[in-house]
């Protein structure tokens, strides 16, 4: 925490400056954008509940293409939320509290926007509850409990519930506190979201237990969700997704993109809403080199794909892998490689993983990359199989991009509004970082003469990489 003369009651203020006051306009422009993207998401959506799946591309060699591409990317970009919140908190890992609430809220979000491509995808969606295991005279049979389909709804809704409770579970605290502060209607509805927080002793220590107790759930479902999603594939006999690497691959793809839009999302709230004490280029740099490391893992399982492709000699595992990078989705492979590969390790650059615009730009990138690897593995594996005659190119309509593009749009305009009504940042794990990780503690500490000169000096040495301190301050230090 950067900042000087910060109390914990500016903390309280700057924090909840954009729930308590009319937004700015940016906020504004963000809003509308966003909102006519999800206005776009309603009419494709509607569009394609009305005429069927046949508004889509898909034809019958190239089954799942751009929906299902959609929905495993949203998935992924939903996992940086719980791998901040919970396994970053049971390693004790203090940066997170800055950037936890904003994390947990976009996987919330993204979950959401992936759900609407399972239930567009089913064409029926009035028939969704066909997924519950509800005895034969509801309609539907018994599920199938072998299919990695059946095994998807399960694992997705656990996290869907799990990460919902955990973040408002964090968020009790906060919701006093805008509670404390309002009057008439709002202060009302507070109090209800509250349910009764008091700041007690006892209830602080009940809150310090179920956060643990919730991480402890949750991290096993940073790993689980997605090799359970990875298994839709896995479990086939399809060259191109028959493949036992694809779990591990699979769950260092989902932290590699969901930690990329945490920096998409974060690098543009924390200048929007003035945040910059709180969201440091501390946290920045941190989130980089999971990029980094998260990049170079998918990087290392691309090249196994091809080492055991050739290694197993079996010609049609060969077939869709050459087919891949020199077929006639050749452009789509090689941005892949581009976006996910290469461009990470340009953050081995300290001038380049410190840089905010770099890591914006960078972060979009990454998320580009992240969705044409799905659409690789997908559509390059479908649309050539083993008859010749049967293959074919799949080319998406107007209701395919529309439908992608209004679910970012429908993803923003619930962020947006969240960081309306909710604070972005949590303000109770703000506030523990005060007197031992903030600025001016450091401060003191050097003034007292508690810290050894080597660490007075690499203090001095990391200072330079903050955007948002002024170097004459430490002239006198």
């Amino acid at each position: 925490m950067t900042g000087k003369d910060i109390t914990y009651a500016q903390i309280t203020n700057d924090i909840l400056l954009p729930v308590e006051n009319k937004p700015n306009k940016a906020w504004w422009i963000g809003f509308i954008v966003s909102s006519l993207g999800a206005l776009l998401w309603v009419v494709s959506i509607s569009y394609t509940f009305w005429f069927g799946l046949g508004a889509w591309g898909l034809n019958k060699t190239v089954g799942w293409a751009w929906d299902i591409t959609g929905f495993v990317w949203w998935v992924g970009i939903g996992h940086a939320g719980t791998l901040i919140s919970a396994v970053l908190l049971i390693f004790r890992q203090n940066w997170r509290n800055s950037i936890n609430r904003s994390a947990e809220a976009m996987t919330i979000f993204a979950v959401i926007c992936a759900a609407t491509y399972i239930v567009a995808h089913m064409g029926r969606p009035w028939l969704a509850y066909f997924t519950l295991p509800l005895p034969n005279q509801y309609g539907s049979l018994w599920v199938n409990w072998n299919s990695a389909l059946m095994m998807d709804v399960f694992a997705i809704s656990t996290y869907f519930s799990v990460s919902l409770l955990f973040w408002y579970t964090g968020l009790l605290p906060d919701i006093a506190t805008i509670r404390d502060r309002a009057t008439g209607l709002r202060r009302r509805i507070y109090s209800i979201l509250s349910f009764g927080w008091n700041g007690s002793l006892k209830t602080w220590q009940r809150f310090e237990t179920v956060s643990l107790i919730l991480a402890g759930i949750s991290t096993p479902l940073v790993l689980s969700v997605h090799t359970i999603v990875s298994f839709d594939f896995a479990t086939s006999l399809e060259p191109g997704w028959h493949t036992t690497i694809f779990p591990p691959y699979f769950v260092a793809g989902a932290i590699f993109s969901g930690f990329a839009m945490v920096q998409t999302l974060l690098l543009v709230t924390r200048k929007v809403l003035g945040l910059e004490n709180y969201i440091t280029m501390f946290h920045i740099e941190s989130m980089n080199k999971i990029i980094m490391l998260t990049g170079s893992i998918v990087g290392v399982a691309y090249i196994t794909e091809f080492f055991i492709a050739w290694y197993s000699q079996v010609e049609y595992e060969q077939y869709a892998f050459i087919n891949r990078a020199t077929g006639p989705y050749w452009w789509a492979y090689w941005s892949m490689m581009s976006c996910n590969v290469i461009s990470p390790q340009l953050f081995w650059s300290k001038k380049l993983r410190t840089s905010i615009k770099f890591s914006w730009f960078l972060s979009i990138i990454v998320n580009i990359g992240m969705w044409f690897e799905r659409f690789v593995i997908i559509v390059t594996s479908l649309h050539r199989d083993y008859i010749p005659s049967s293959w074919a190119m799949f080319y998406p309509t107007w209701v395919d991009v529309s439908v992608f593009i209004g679910s970012i749009g429908l993803f923003f305009t619930m962020f947006l509004l969240f960081i309306r009504v909710l604070p972005s940042v949590a303000i109770a794990e703000v506030k523990l970082l005060l007197k031992t990780s903030s600025e001016q503690a450091k401060k003191k500490l050097i003034d007292e003469g508690h810290l050894e000169p080597a660490e007075v000096q690499y203090y001095k040495e990391s200072l330079t990489k903050y955007d948002s301190i002024d170097m004459a301050d430490y002239e006198k230090v």
